[in-house]
């Protein structure tokens, strides 16, 4: 915990306008979307240039970037989630054309949902769970998030499964209001 305090501290005060503040973030957070781009990718050429890809967009944009509505980590993942979308996009669009004149076209490839989505999602919830009252966090996590009847945890904590009800009702709420404020969409 104390270490992302730190890194929140630090993420604030990181300028990407400036030399210094673009290899801080890149310190600080280089690694981990190398890790993702290649998850994403499969290529790790491709995920070098991904990550690149990702800190030019920052530092053009580094005006657009607010402390007060998401961490400095969020946001260059929503970057690079869309510069590993452009990506594929562009591999697709490259290999129509081969496809296309293959006189057996492969069955249809959906393997269902992306797992560098879903990383990025989570990760996007965790960050919006921050946001929220500790009440609110714990309704959500505990009936949400681990599947628990309302009535068992409403009777750990002492409170009426009305209540209990009543939180997670809120707390989905603010969760949509925080997810908003840091720019996602479903």
């Amino acid at each position: 915990m104390a270490s992302a305090l730190r890194l929140l501290r630090r993420d604030r005060s990181v300028s990407l306008a400036d030399d210094q503040g673009l290899r801080e973030a890149y310190q600080a957070h280089g690694a981990e979307l190398y890790r993702y781009a290649v998850r994403a990718l499969a290529d790790q050429g491709a995920a070098e240039d991904a990550v690149q890809e990702t800190f030019v967009r920052a530092w053009r944009s580094a005006d657009s970037y607010d402390p007060e509505l998401s961490s400095l980590r969020v946001w260059l993942f929503a970057i690079l989630r869309n510069v590993v979308i452009d990506h594929a996009r562009k591999r697709s669009a490259k290999s129509w054309p081969q496809l296309a004149a293959g006189p057996d076209l492969p069955a249809s490839s959906d393997t269902g949902p992306d797992p560098a989505d879903q990383v990025l999602q989570t990760w996007l919830i965790e960050e919006g769970l921050r946001k929220l009252s500790t009440d609110h966090r714990d309704a959500l996590v505990e009936t949400y998030l681990r599947g628990r009847p309302y009535a068992d945890v409403a009777a750990e904590r002492g409170v009426p499964v009305a209540t209990m009800r009543s939180r997670v009702f809120y707390a989905l709420k603010a969760l949509r209001n925080a997810l908003d404020e840091m720019g996602v969409t479903p």
